[in-house]
């Protein structure tokens, strides 16, 4: 059965931070049970073949928001805490993000969690669309005090720096619900983008029970940090499936699921604490484990219940799908590298390829349709071929039995970067001022 899409529908958007293609018990993990994302998969659309546009935080982020490659957007790398490395570097103003799109086009906007696309306040996310943010702009904070890897308070309410206690993810969860309740309109008349950015599972591994493993200045106490941390990655990972869970409650509870898509997704693959599955490599990688991550899209009454997909997806394809649905437009002559995914939640997939990138440092990757490029992944600058309807864990490397192909997609990878370099936005002059208090 096919089922048109409600216009203007309230957008949930949940993304976890590190975890990785098989941390959810419905993807395979017998660890520990996710029953709230179980029972997300059960009632939608669970992607087998979706991807983060980077390996890594920042430019999966800045590619999430703007529908556009992390490298046109400016965002190639990581924006860094440590003062040693240069932190002028944030989304530019000139990138054009779902918020803002959804803004002007009625929508009420807020982000809780992580935002980590620049410390100064110029790139604060209410530059940037967002009516409402609480949480922090680092890459990652203590879950308990809120201090960032270099011992600088790191908990925001919009542009100004507010003390909050509780674990993050509490509070990143409480804020979402509070949010939901206070704009939950069952007329439709002034629907919601609510854009959930979980710490949970990214260091430092910390259950809602520990102690503080930072302070003022003090990026990391001697001797605080757990051993055990196959276990409190556990525990973290149950509690934010909880508040899942507590989000999806709120929507039951204001009478307005059948009207709001949640999409939840990682912004890369586990590092060697999480689980990839069959998947070869981890966060910061190239391969599948780098980027191939869990995607649940739910939506009562709209994407039908209990399926699958194979479809090929990415983070870029958020906004686009996100701008369709609330009937928005992108600006006149703005470039957007993703493709809606509409078709995909109301059952009429496309059936059109497509080449998808990924590049990070020296490493990168060329996707077409069955077929996958890697560079700088072996040693010895050996180029990787692989057939992954056959091989999704990358183990044998088809290169040599196949040269017209790896010179199409290594010809396709120049081109590519030589397009997303011409159309780039350009990163600030370096500034001088504290980046707390400074603009």
């Amino acid at each position: 059965m096919v089922v048109a899409a409600p216009a203007r529908p309230n957008l949930v958007v949940i993304m976890a931070d590190d975890m990785g293609y098989g941390d959810a018990s419905c993807y395979g993990n017998t660890t520990y049970v996710t029953p709230h994302l179980d029972r997300l998969a059960a009632g939608g659309l669970k992607f087998l073949d979706f991807h983060s546009s980077g390996p890594v935080c920042s430019p999966t982020r800045a590619g999430l928001l703007t529908g556009r490659y992390q490298q046109r957007a400016g965002i190639p790398g990581v924006i860094n805490a440590d003062p040693k490395v240069n932190r002028h570097h944030g989304l530019a103003t000139r990138e054009v993000t779902f918020a803002e799109v959804l803004g002007k086009a009625g929508y009420s906007t807020a982000v809780f969690g992580k935002w980590h696309l620049g410390y100064r306040k110029r790139f604060n996310p209410i530059h940037h669309g967002f009516d409402h943010f609480r949480g922090y702009v680092s890459g990652n904070v203590d879950y308990i005090s809120h201090f960032d890897r270099m011992g600088i308070a790191d908990w925001w309410d919009r542009d100004r720096l507010v003390p909050e206690e509780g674990y993050s993810t509490h509070l990143i969860t409480r804020h979402a619900v509070e949010y939901i309740k206070t704009h939950a309109d069952r007329s439709g008349k002034k629907p919601f983008c609510l854009y959930v950015a979980h710490e949970c599972p990214h260091s430092p591994y910390q259950g809602p029970k520990d102690k503080p493993v930072r302070s003022l200045g003090r990026g990391n106490l001697k001797g605080a940090a757990r051993k055990d941390v196959r276990v409190a990655y556990r525990e973290m990972m149950i509690e934010m499936d909880r508040g899942v869970g507590e989000i999806v409650g709120a929507l039951r509870k204001a009478g307005i699921a059948e009207n709001t898509l949640v999409l939840f997704f990682s912004d890369n693959g586990a590092n060697r604490n999480g689980q990839n599955g069959v998947l070869r490599g981890n966060k910061g990688s190239v391969w599948e484990g780098g980027h191939r991550v869990p995607a649940i899209a739910w939506w009562p009454g709209t994407v039908m219940a209990g399926q699958t997909t194979s479809v090929t997806a990415i983070t870029l394809d958020v906004m686009p799908t996100l701008v369709e649905l609330a009937g928005g437009r992108v600006p006149e002559g703005h470039y957007l590298d993703g493709r809606s995914l509409v078709g995909e939640l109301v059952h009429r997939p496309r059936k059109s390829s497509r080449t998808l990138f990924w590049e990070f440092g020296k490493r990168a990757a060329v996707r077409r349709q069955d077929w996958k490029l890697v560079v700088g992944q072996l040693p010895g600058g050996e180029v990787g071929l692989f057939n992954l309807r056959v091989d999704l864990g990358e183990r044998t490397n088809l290169a040599a039995g196949e040269p017209e192909l790896v010179k199409q997609l290594l010809k396709a990878l120049e081109t590519w970067r030589t397009e997303v370099a011409r159309g780039s936005t350009p990163q600030p002059k370096r500034a001088q001022k504290n980046r707390v208090s400074g603009s």
